[in-house]
This record gives structure tokens, sequence and C-alpha cells, in this order.
């Protein structure tokens, strides 16, 4: 998804019917969590530890390893 693309999803979240704006949340939550998951993959082929990712998530070191550590097989699958 381009800059447009998600530039245009957020302001659809202010969007009169309120069902319109969810779907648009929804979407951009999907967006987010797939360049979350691109972007912890080159932190780590970059050398970045567990540790590291997790701290500039906010999170615990066990809870970035256990969405994003598993393998991957088939398309992404876990």
């Amino acid at each position: 998804m381009d800059v447009e693309q998600l530039r245009d999803l957020v302001v659809t979240t202010a969007d009169e019917d309120p069902l319109v704006g969810l779907a648009a949340v929804a979407r951009i939550g999907a967006e987010m969590e797939r360049a979350e998951a691109v972007l912890v993959r080159r932190a780590r082929n970059k050398g970045a530890t567990w540790s590291e990712i997790a701290d500039v998530l906010g999170v615990s070191k066990q809870a970035v390893h256990k969405k994003h550590g598993g393998r991957r097989i088939l398309g992404g699958q876990p």
C-alpha cells in the first residue's frame, strides 16, 4: 500500500457513516501489521536483537519474539 492509499484510508476514518470509518480502521490495522512484520524481518536481517526491536515497539522481548519469531512456511503462515 502506498502513502496516498494510506492517507485516503486515514481520511475515510472520519466518514459520516461509522461503519465506513471502521472498515477503514480495519484496513489500516492490517496494513500496519504487515508493515511491522516486514520491518522486524529487515531489522533482524541487519543484526538487531529481539530486545532492541522490543524496546522500539514498546513491548517485551518475549512478546515480539512470540509474534514475529516463529518460522514462516508456505506464504507466511506460522
